[in-house]
C-alpha cells in the first residue's frame, strides 16, 4: 500500500472525531454539508492518504462515505465488532468518540482492511427499504405479543396498530418489488433465485441488498460472510464443538426462515435435513446445516447463471 496517513473517523449524528497515525493529530468537524466538505479538503491538502476508516451508525456514515469516495480517498466502512475486539487485543478498553476515532486510526494501520466499492443509490435504496421493513416487522410482532395480555380498553388500540402496521409492511414489500424490477440486472437475479422452493422474496430481496458477493465467492466464503460456517474450536489434543459466529446477521435470520419453508416443500433440502436427522444430529445443528447447503446452491445457481435443477443441487 502506498505510504501516507491513516484516518480514523467516528462518526456521530452531529460531529465527526478524526484522528490520524503516525502523526497522532485529532480534530473535529461537524456532520453536515459545511463540516463534510472542510474534512475532504483538509485530508486532500495534507499530503497523501493511505486509508480512511470508518465504522457504521445507522446511515449517519453515508453522506461523509459518498464525499470521500467522490473526492478519490480510499474509505472503507468496517465491521464494528471486529474495530472492538481491535481495541480490547491493544488495551483500549476506555470509549469515548475521540478514543474510537483514534483507534479507528490505529485499526486502519495494523489490519489495512481491503477497500471494497460504495453501494450505487438504487443498492442503498433497496439497503433502506429493508431496514425499514425489518423495523416494522419488529414492531408488529411486538404490537401481536401484547395483544393478549393487554386490558380490555387497551386492546382495540393495539388492534387498530397492528392492522395499520401490516397495511405499511405491505406498501414497503410493493416498494422493494418496484425497485428491483427498475434494474434489468437484478430482475434477473431475483427470477433466478425464486426458481428455487422455499426462496421467497423476502430472502431474494435481502441476498440482493445485503449479500451482493453471492455468486462471485466460493461456498465456504460465501457460508462464513453470511454467518453460517462451522468455526473450530479445537486446542492441543482437545476437539470443541464446532460453532457458528458472526457474518450478517440480518441475512441468516432471513436464510433461516426460509430455510424452515424449504424443508417443507424443498426435496433436495427435506431430503438433507432428514439424512442428518436419522443420523442423530441435534435439530439445530440439522438446521444450520441446511441453511449453509440452500445458501450454497443459490451461489453456485448465482455464478453459473442457471436456474433451479434437483438433480444438480442434490
Amino acid at each position: 500500500m502506498t505510504p501516507g496517513r491513516f484516518v480514523g473517523i467516528d462518526v456521530a449524528k452531529r460531529q465527526l472525531d478524526v484522528a490520524e497515525r503516525p502523526s497522532g493529530e485529532r480534530w473535529s468537524v461537524s456532520n453536515d454539508v459545511a463540516g463534510i466538505a472542510g474534512l475532504v479538503e483538509r485530508l486532500r491538502g495534507g499530503g497523501p492518504v493511505a486509508l480512511i476508516v470508518l465504522e457504521p451508525t445507522g446511515g449517519y456514515e453515508m453522506a461523509v462515505v459518498a464525499a470521500l469516495t467522490a473526492a478519490g480517498l480510499p474509505v472503507v466502512v468496517v465491521n464494528a465488532r471486529q474495530v472492538r475486539d481491535f481495541a480490547r487485543a491493544v488495551g483500549q478498553l476506555a470509549k469515548t468518540d475521540t478514543i474510537d476515532a483514534a483507534v479507528l486510526a490505529q485499526f486502519a494501520e495494523a489490519v489495512r482492511p481491503e477497500l471494497r466499492a460504495l453501494p450505487d443509490d438504487m443498492t442503498q435504496a433497496l439497503h433502506g427499504w429493508l431496514a425499514r421493513r425489518r423495523q416494522l416487522v419488529d414492531m408488529l410482532r411486538a404490537e401481536e405479543q401484547r395483544l393478549p395480555v393487554a386490558s380490555p380498553g387497551i386492546r382495540p388500540q393495539i388492534q387498530r396498530h397492528i392492522e395499520w402496521l401490516r397495511a405499511q409492511l405491505r406498501d414497503v414489500d410493493t416498494e422493494l418489488q418496484s425497485l428491483i424490477r427498475q434494474s434489468p440486472v437484478w430482475r434477473e437475479q431475483e427470477n433466478l433465485l425464486r426458481t428455487v422452493p422455499g426462496v421467497g422474496p423476502v430472502l431474494a430481496t435481502t441476498l440482493l441488498a445485503d449479500l451482493p458477493e453471492l455468486g462471485r465467492l466460493n461456498g465456504k466464503q460465501i457460508a462464513a460472510l453470511a454467518g453460517v460456517a462451522p468455526l473450530n474450536r479445537d486446542s492441543g489434543q482437545h476437539r470443541g464443538a464446532r460453532h457458528i459466529w458472526g457474518g450478517r446477521a440480518q441475512v441468516r435470520a432471513v436464510l433461516y426462515m426460509a430455510t424452515l419453508s424449504a424443508i417443507r416443500c424443498n426435496a433436495v433440502i427435506r431430503a438433507f435435513f432428514t439424512r442428518l436427522m436419522a443420523a442423530g444430529k441435534p435439530r439445530k445443528v440439522a438446521l444450520t446445516a441446511c441453511m449453509r447447503k440452500l445458501l450454497t446452491i443459490l451461489n453456485a445457481m448465482m455464478h453459473r447463471r442457471v436456474a433451479w435443477q434437483p438433480p444438480l443441487a442434490a
